[in-house]
């Protein structure tokens, strides 16, 4: 198949943060790898182009996963019984330094890629080591996937232990720069972004240089934000003068600017001073509610980002998150804010499904340009599903099956999946 083609099914994407626009056997145009839209009728001018006829089935953008740590990808789903800073020192750091030996990376590295190629996400922005050879191992392998991607080398020069933690500052700078040196110009699909773990694992010396790097190389930065109460309180300990977690990041210029905007993830206890801080440097949140909830960190205020104008999309967070399927990761969306709204704050109405649908679509993929909706202009990404399995007595819109196979996702099956109009799966 080229990149040039129409397919034909049951089309559903976001016209807003607040509506669906479906097609009952529309027809989807790429060409180029570009969307030129989606119609009742297809034009006569794209008459000419290959059609695959997908029947009954739903055609949907691909999903934006904006954090998943590869290396935690082997122990999705254990230890979960700890908060956060007790399962970084018990489960996570003991299995990131095992990918100091390359050939353990390289194994581990191909169950993620491999899984990552055959779930709903076409982008993602992705965690690896401080170690440079295992981190370009996965940037090969992800590269092949077809799958496009932002994949960080982890900064940590404090508070790691001893086998997961830099020298100092200047040790972590220079394998940083080798690393990009290593990795210039080598792919078409995967990008380089600068990752201070967090602050509790980066000298203030460590984060300044970053900061500085950022700038002097249009480079994005990924890190965590306001995930859990005793990491807040270390960071006030750490960086006493900052007014709050945020302003931290702030002070060491690693926030990025809207041209270059820093992915956040979690932000589950941000307040006004963080929200408006985030807003300022056009940051994007990456909300994380499986694991916000499985390492009993809290419910994010998500509802309250959306309405400020902040842009948020959603992450899988494995393995604090237990899976990569980003339609597990909607459903806990919606269900984290039901419970936010009951049992937190009853001024602040549950997300709707549409708002969720947007997240996972648009909201996540806007981090890549023009990417998660089927508006002419954006780049083609797709992916076709097959929800027959899904036995039931009602006549349903397509709407509505989009919604049930969020709930009930067991017996959805990924026929194709494109990015950029290239079939990467099937």
């Amino acid at each position: 198949m080229n990149n040039s083609f129409v397919l034909r099914g049951g089309i559903a994407f976001s016209e807003s943060e607040n509506s669906i626009v479906t097609y009952y056997r529309g027809y989807l145009v790429c060409v180029d790898g570009i969307c030129k839209g989606a119609f009742t009728e297809l034009p006569d001018e794209y008459k000419s182009l290959q059609l695959y006829d997908y029947g009954e089935r739903l055609i949907i953008p691909g999903m934006t996963d904006l954090h998943v740590h590869a290396p935690q990808y082997t122990f999705r789903g254990i230890g979960m019984d700890e908060e956060l800073l007790e399962w970084l020192n018990t489960y996570t750091f003991p299995e990131e330094a095992k990918y100091a030996d390359l050939d353990y990376a390289l194994k581990a590295y191909e169950y993620f890629a491999e899984d990552l190629r055959r779930c709903f996400t076409t982008r993602a922005v992705v965690f690896g080591t401080l170690h440079n050879e295992a981190t370009i191992k996965l940037m090969d392998l992800l590269e092949d996937t077809g799958v496009i991607t932002y994949v960080g080398k982890v900064n940590m020069d404090r508070n790691g232990g001893e086998h997961l933690q830099e020298k100092d500052a200047k040790a972590s700078i220079e394998a940083t720069l080798q690393w990009l040196n290593a990795i210039q110009g080598k792919y078409k699909n995967t990008m380089p972004i600068l990752t201070p773990r967090f602050i509790p694992s980066c000298s203030d010396e460590l984060m300044k240089e970053l900061g500085r790097l950022s700038a002097e190389r249009d480079l994005r930065i990924q890190s965590h934000l306001s995930e859990n109460l005793s990491e807040i309180a270390w960071v006030n300990e750490l960086v006493p003068e900052s007014t709050c977690y945020a302003n931290a990041y702030e002070m060491f210029d690693t926030m990025g600017t809207p041209e270059r905007p820093t992915i956040m993830a979690h932000c589950v206890h941000s307040d006004e001073r963080e929200m408006a801080i985030l807003k300022k440097h056009g940051a994007y949140i990456a909300h994380c509610a499986d694991s916000n909830m499985n390492l009993t960190s809290g419910i994010a205020p998500i509802k309250k980002f959306l309405d400020a104008g902040i842009n948020v999309g959603l992450g899988t967070d494995v393995a604090a998150g237990s899976s990569m399927n980003m339609l597990k990761t909607m459903l806990i969306t919606l269900q984290a804010s039901k419970m936010y709204y009951r049992l937190v704050d009853s001024n602040v109405k549950p997300l709707t499904f549409e708002e969720v649908f947007y997240m996972a679509t648009v909201g996540g993929g806007k981090y890549f340009g023009k990417v998660g909706s089927f508006k002419e202009g954006y780049e083609f990404d797709a992916v076709v599903i097959d929800d027959s399995k899904m036995y039931s007595m009602r006549d349903m819109s397509i709407r509505e099956r989009i919604e049930r196979m969020c709930y009930n996702d067991a017996d959805a099956i990924i026929k194709d999946k494109f990015v950029r109009g290239k079939k990467v799966y099937s």
